[in-house]
């Protein structure tokens, strides 16, 4: 009988890793993107996300604003989820740091939602804006390869 337990909680074990994140996210407040609504972003908005239109996807706790946003999301999560774990995508670029983000600050470029920083006079987004931000997201795409899963 005990080699049967060790067997089951050997399963047990494996089925827990297999559902464990599959990169670093950034989950400030239990959420994604604290608990703004990451498909509100492609319509221009940064809205806040209610619990009771909620989903998990790859581990990960996600809210939205609305039903529709929910099942939207449902139907193609990859198509919504914030580049680099939801981490400042300037930060990422430029000290290859994760640095957690005001969700109200950010961009949609290229069907890619990226987040920022912007505390008091910071302001990551402008800076990204200022600068090459082709060149950043080269930048922040090589160095996440080397940080995503710390």
């Amino acid at each position: 009988m005990g080699k049967r337990k060790l067997i089951l909680a050997l399963f047990l074990a494996i089925g827990v890793l297999a559902q464990a994140q599959s990169i670093d996210y950034n989950t400030k407040k239990g959420y994604a993107a604290n608990g703004y609504d990451v498909v509100s972003y492609f319509d221009g908005k940064a809205m806040e996300g209610l619990k009771e239109f909620t989903t998990t996807y790859d581990g990960v706790n996600y809210k939205f604003a609305n039903a529709s946003n929910l099942e939207k999301f449902k139907a193609d999560a990859k198509a919504f989820l914030p580049e680099y774990g939801g981490y400042c995508a300037y930060a990422v670029a430029v000290s290859g740091k994760k640095v957690s983000v005001n969700p109200k600050t950010f961009e949609v470029r290229d069907g890619k939602l990226y987040l920022f920083y912007n505390s008091g006079n910071t302001n990551t987004l402008e800076l990204w804006l200022k600068e090459s931000p082709e060149n950043l997201q080269n930048e922040a795409d090589t160095n996440w390869q080397k940080i995503k899963n710390n």
